[in-house]
């Protein structure tokens, strides 16, 4: 999924530095002055010249640009950032100065220099950030202070969502054979987290016949980069997803993965007459099996139309036993204890319900043929979560 995101990268933009919060940067970031670019006062006090006591000539603020300091035992008032004068030979700190009785200052210099050098934190063309790194306040600094007005980035995905199913109520409580859609508002607000912009457009249900399918399917596709299909990836009588993306002439790329739960989960592209690629993301039905083919096959798929680098898998040692599923690998829901350090397995985490999955921070891998002892490390696949839901 990495490699065929990366093969289909969206094209870099260039933004305002403001706007690219969250994107991903599609250039290095390298100085284009050195950092700071002249030498600035560290502390409020007075760069001075020659020995004590001294004669303030004058003044320096932040933003100025200073008149040489030429003259033996003279100093200028300086504020923090201020430009050091050319000439200077110190800075003594305000609060470890004094005034003499006939109007001079004097003070003890530290042996520490107060100042800070041209080129002390980077030279002129160092690289300071690598393509490909996401973009955070920390980069959008630190590009403001370079002097970056704007920033080559990838954007962000679009994506879509159509759900299918003449079962689901989109209002109300369930009943009468038919059930609420759950992963209507679910997955757009996961795919939002995983970096994805959602493209306007109806998402469902979608009405269990394949002319409905391929027509839902091709005018999503028409906005989107990615668009997420729920239900339908089995061969039912009212799974028209294969037969749909047959119609569409969608090259299967995963087609089921051995793996529980979530088996049943697919990804195909499409080639559009502009030449570009399109995916297709065929979720599972049942909310916790939509949710794996999410973590383990959309955002990686995502990860690489964005330009970053391949999510890199965790571990967590399991504070209970888990089972294994025989021949498959196992995606057990789990809760994670920072402070222990440690993964419970959660409760409630049949493959269609949900409250297991409200206070789940991811899926611990029990690989196939083994099962999860207390004490064991194991890898952990986390939930689309925004960083600070993460433990």
């Amino acid at each position: 999924m990495y490699e065929a995101g990366r093969a289909a990268a969206l094209a870099p933009v260039e933004l305002p530095v403001e706007e690219a919060d969250g994107l991903t940067l599609a250039q290095d970031l390298v100085t284009l002055t050195t950092l700071p670019a002249f030498p600035t006062s560290s502390v409020d006090g007075f760069a001075v010249r020659g020995d004590a006591p001294w004669t303030v000539v004058g003044k320096v603020l932040a933003g100025h640009s200073p008149a040489p300091l030429t003259g033996d035992s003279t100093a200028v008032e300086i504020a923090t950032g201020g430009m050091l004068p050319p000439g200077a030979e110190g800075v003594l700190r305000v609060e470890e100065s004094r005034h003499t009785g006939d109007g001079r200052i004097t003070g003890r210099l530290r042996e520490t220099i107060e100042w800070r050098r041209p080129g002390e934190e980077a030279e002129l063309g160092e690289l300071l950030v690598p393509a490909g790194t996401p973009v955070d306040p920390g980069v959008l600094g630190l590009a403001a202070s370079c002097g970056y007005d704007t920033l080559r980035v990838h954007p962000r995905p679009r994506a879509a969502l159509r759900v299918f199913g003449d079962e689901l109520l989109t209002q109300g409580p369930p009943g009468d054979g038919r059930v609420r859609d759950a992963l209507g508002p679910n997955v757009p607000a996961l795919l939002r987290r995983l970096g994805c912009q959602l493209a306007p457009g109806a998402v469902g249900p979608v009405e269990d016949t394949l002319e409905a399918h391929v027509a839902a399917i091709r005018s999503a596709l028409a906005g989107a980069d990615l668009v997420c299909t729920t239900g339908g990836t089995m061969h039912g009588p009212v799974d028209h997803l294969h037969p749909a993306l047959a119609e569409l002439g969608a090259e299967y790329l995963v087609n089921t993965v051995a793996v529980r739960p979530g088996f049943p989960m697919l990804v195909a592209r499409v080639v559009g007459d502009d030449g570009r690629a399109r995916f297709i993301a065929g979720l599972p039905g049942n909310p916790q099996s939509a949710l794996v083919a999410l973590a383990s096959l959309v955002e990686p798929l995502l990860a690489g139309l964005r330009g970053r680098a391949l999510p890199a898998l965790g571990t967590v040692e399991l504070a209970e036993p888990v089972p294994g599923r025989g021949d498959f690998t196992h995606l057990a829901l789990v809760h994670v204890d920072a402070a222990a350090g440690t993964a419970r397995p959660m409760r409630h985490v049949g493959s269609a319900m949900l409250r297991g999955l409200a206070q789940a921070h991811g899926f611990a891998v029990i690989v196939p043929g083994t099962s999860g002892e207390p004490g064991a490390r194991v890898p952990f696949v986390p939930l689309p979560l925004l960083p600070g839901e993460r433990p």
